[in-house]
């Protein structure tokens, strides 16, 4: 199978605008996420309706792809680029602009979701840990998922699921296995032109989990597991907390 990597970037994030060329540790943001992932494919682009963005992608030699202003998520400039660039390829995947400490193992686990042929979307969990605690395990932002025996997704919410009846909270992950719904994803192709032009779900409104739409038409979500703990930036908030992170983690990343 031939897989292409897309990142989608824009410039105009409501939260953090022109995040994509911030600066972490003497790179922008797009350039670590771009250099992270370049050895994972033959074909990757960062897909973007912003010359600026353009700019600095061609300046440390990646690969970019125009985009339409009108795209209104990841997914849909995914589409975009694949038309504008005519791909012949098998799977898309799409790699979150804002997560510059993404590892190939995590994508190598999110291709080998394609070796099973039912596979439709794939996307990436990581379990909680009893240090990540009762706090994170509960916060809304940090999307939960339970999965059936092989391993594809039943659903997804910013609830704790599943619901430990009987046992106090403050012993849930001592009892069960936990997901955290990581944010990346790869599609087969034709089911990347099918789900960009379904309506909003019902699930997917009250949980505002785009995901949940495509559960609920019927595709068919293969998780992969990772142990590979990362942090997305969202606000420059997280800019900084990315920055102590490398560190942290013995990253070199001197600004």
């Amino acid at each position: 199978m031939k897989f292409v990597g897309i990142i989608p970037a824009r410039y105009a994030s409501t939260r953090f605008p022109g995040k994509p060329l911030a600066m972490l540790g003497g790179k922008t943001v797009i350039q670590r996420v771009y250099e992270q992932v370049k050895d994972c494919f033959d074909d990757l682009y960062v897909a973007t309706d912003d010359e600026r963005i353009a700019s600095c992608v061609n300046e440390f030699g990646g690969k970019y792809v125009m985009t339409s202003p009108d795209c209104k998520n990841g997914t849909e400039r995914c589409l975009d680029a694949y038309k504008n660039l005519n791909l012949q390829c098998d799977v898309i995947v799409n790699i979150q602009g804002d997560e510059p400490f993404i590892q190939r193992k995590q994508v190598d686990a999110l291709m080998a979701c394609f070796d099973s042929a039912e596979t439709d979307i794939a996307t990436l969990v990581k379990p909680f840990e009893k240090a990540d605690g009762l706090e994170r395990l509960e916060c809304p932002n940090s999307p939960k998922v339970i999965m059936n025996a092989d391993g594809f997704a039943i659903y997804f919410s910013r609830s704790v699921i599943p619901y430990l009846r009987g046992v106090e909270k403050e012993q849930w992950l001592d009892n069960h296995v936990f997901y955290k719904h990581l944010g990346i994803y790869a599609y087969r192709t034709d089911v990347l032109k099918e789900i960009t032009v379904l309506e909003q779900s019902p699930l997917e409104k009250v949980e505002s989990l785009e995901q949940l739409r495509w559960l609920e038409n019927g595709y068919k979500i293969k998780v992969g597991i990772t142990d590979i703990e990362t942090i997305g930036i969202d606000t420059p908030e997280d800019l900084e907390r990315a920055k102590k992170f490398a560190a942290s983690i013995g990253l070199s990343w001197n600004d």
